[in-house]
């Protein structure tokens, strides 16, 4: 997506500023806010293309932002955060956010992020074949091919990594991924349903599942399923 607009919500000016000239250096126009105030009233004014949020900010809680932003947007949000807060990881998450990132972070793996979600706005949703790795999975025929074999999934193995797949590259959360395959709120708090089909996955797709490189393990938060072009620089 090229010369996307970004809007960079932060109160550390430091921050704000490397975030400016990296992004700015990737092709992408940038705007800043320094409090959640300004960066809902920036958001509602410039219609930006995707926003950084930073979740501790000095007049309202980052996700009191997501909140009022995901009132009348579905614009893609990254939410930096510090190292190991899971809840607010958790929660951003399950009220809209499409990625996170912590702090310290590597400009390579923010800009992998802002590139798949940015690209991820820009696909389709019924495109009825999706190619993530070697995998290739019809969604009409609910067929999946591994190195262009045929892979023998149970309908919630099936379901599981269709989910994951239409949201690849992204992180969902444990409560999202029960909620989507499951269906049912009695089955939010049984994450271990979660660990024992991954597990299958894995053994079925991966080509170590001891060392999973496509489906991707968030501690304490959930799974994300790698994205075409994580690796890239």
């Amino acid at each position: 997506m090229n010369k996307a607009r970004i809007l960079i919500v932060d109160d550390e000016v430091q921050i704000r500023k490397l975030l400016t000239v990296t992004l700015k250096a990737h092709g992408y126009t940038t705007e800043e806010a320094g409090t959640g105030h300004e960066g809902l009233t920036m958001a509602e004014q410039l219609r930006p293309d995707l926003i950084i949020l930073d979740l501790s900010l000095p007049d309202i809680k980052g996700t009191a932002v997501l909140n009022q932003i995901r009132g009348w947007s579905n614009v893609p949000v990254v939410i930096l955060t510090v190292h190991d807060d899971e809840t607010d990881k958790v929660f951003a998450l399950d009220h809209g956010a499409d990625d996170y990132i912590t702090k310290p972070f590597s400009m390579g793996e923010l800009m992998a992020r802002v590139r798949v979600a940015l690209r991820h706005v820009a696909l389709s949703p019924e495109d009825p074949i999706l190619t993530v790795g070697h995998l290739k999975i019809d969604l009409i025929h609910r067929i999946v091919e591994r190195k262009g074999e045929s892979v023998k999934l149970t309908p919630i193995e099936y379901a599981l990594l269709r989910v994951l797949a239409l949201s690849r590259g992204r992180v969902m959360t444990h409560r999202q991924l029960l909620r989507q395959v499951w269906g049912e709120q009695s089955y939010e708090s049984e994450s271990h349903y979660l660990r024992i089909y991954v597990g299958h996955l894995r053994k079925k797709i991966e080509e170590d599942p001891t060392r999973p490189q496509l489906i991707i393990t968030e501690p304490g938060v959930g799974y994300r399923l790698l994205a075409p072009d994580a690796s890239d620089n």
